[in-house]
């Protein structure tokens, strides 16, 4: 469902809400408490995947995706240790590196004869590598190819790879595009651009492939600046906007037919000025927000969902999220003191 979308500025006279929070929630590790709602609420287990930092440190643990054996791959900013790979009970399996110290995104495809991974540097590099690390192929900057002028910013953030093969990437911190190329690497298109319209994008972080329902694909793509989803079709043509007032959302997470989504931040830490900040937010299959583990309820009157805050201080910059077969979540933070991920256990 399409949620409309009012002039933001509106939301903030219900700011007062945020300010009325006490996040007096204590979480301990040993109990039973859950978070979230509805039939989608967890256990947290915070010291899952935890490890000795002197031997394998991390500085942002940015993404995560899981292959087809069930391990947990963990993308991190830290250039001794790029990629660390988990089994499901937290046991460190292997690490390795590219020596990216901007390491921001993280994508698994399956091609068949094997799965391989794209990973995104904030740096400007986009590559394709093996599970273990070697390079296949890498997609050069937009500006040496003619796709940017050269006065242009590329700071690229994420990829999602269509069903024929095509590689998306969002330009999420750079010129606020999306760049579509084929198979082969050859560029196709771009579209979005920085701007206010339904079309344009602030802070164009995320992307991923909706097929949910047995529909065809289409493109779901994050505008954090606008607190939003913006769908587009796979040639880049603006179709709708979810709109999810209070929260900073980063990429889209597809799973089954839900879509979750790390909160980075949301408008509470506007308020107080805490170091803890953001929640995960799950969405059904109309785009319906059903509900906001660490946050405060989803709430929708006369159709529009209602301001969404930080109801407990359990994370701190949530900026990825990974599901597994059991559709617990895996919460990769941004900004969080160097910690590794959050597992939530599913109820």
């Amino acid at each position: 469902m399409k949620t409309s979308r009012r002039d933001f500025l509106k939301t903030t006279s219900t700011l007062g809400l945020a300010m009325s929070i006490s996040p007096a929630f204590s979480f301990d590790s040993k109990n039973a408490t859950l978070i979230g709602h509805g039939d989608f609420q967890y256990r947290v287990d915070a010291k899952w995947g935890m490890l000795d930092p002197s031997k394998v440190p991390v500085v942002n643990c940015h993404e995560m995706v899981m292959d087809s054996k069930g391990r947990m791959i963990l993308l991190t900013d830290e250039a001794k240790n790029n990629v660390i790979i988990y089994d499901q009970s937290g046991k460190l399996l292997k690490t390795w590196t590219l020596g990216l110290g901007q390491a921001h995104g993280l994508t698994l495809v399956d091609e068949g004869d094997a799965e391989y991974l794209w990973v995104v540097d904030n740096g400007g590099r986009v590559v394709k590598t093996t599970l273990d690390g070697v390079v296949v192929a890498e997609i050069l900057p937009p500006a040496k190819e003619g796709i940017y002028t050269e006065e242009m910013k590329w700071v690229p953030t994420e990829t999602a790879v269509a069903p024929n093969g095509d590689l998306y990437i969002a330009d999420g911190y750079g010129s606020q595009y999306f760049l579509q190329y084929d198979k082969s690497g050859n560029f196709i298109r771009k579209f979005g651009g920085p701007g206010n319209e339904d079309a344009q994008f602030s802070t164009a972080h995320g992307i991923a492939i909706d097929q949910r329902g047995g529909k065809e694909p289409t493109l779901m793509c994050t505008s954090r600046g606008h607190n939003s989803f913006k769908r587009f079709s796979m040639d880049g043509e603006y179709m709708e906007t979810i709109f999810l007032p209070g929260a900073f959302v980063c990429r889209p997470v597809i799973h089954g037919d839900h879509l979750y989504a790390g909160v980075c931040w949301s408008r509470l830490k506007y308020l107080n000025q805490t170091d803890n900040s953001g929640f995960v937010t799950i969405l059904d299959q109309d785009n319906t927000v059903i509900s906001n583990p660490g946050g405060t309820a989803p709430e929708y009157k006369n159709g529009e969902l209602q301001l969404m805050v930080q109801s407990e201080p359990i994370f701190k910059h949530c900026h990825d999220v990974c599901i597994d077969q059991d559709e617990n979540i895996y919460v990769c933070q941004w900004n969080a003191g160097k910690t590794y991920p959050i597992k939530l256990i599913r109820g």
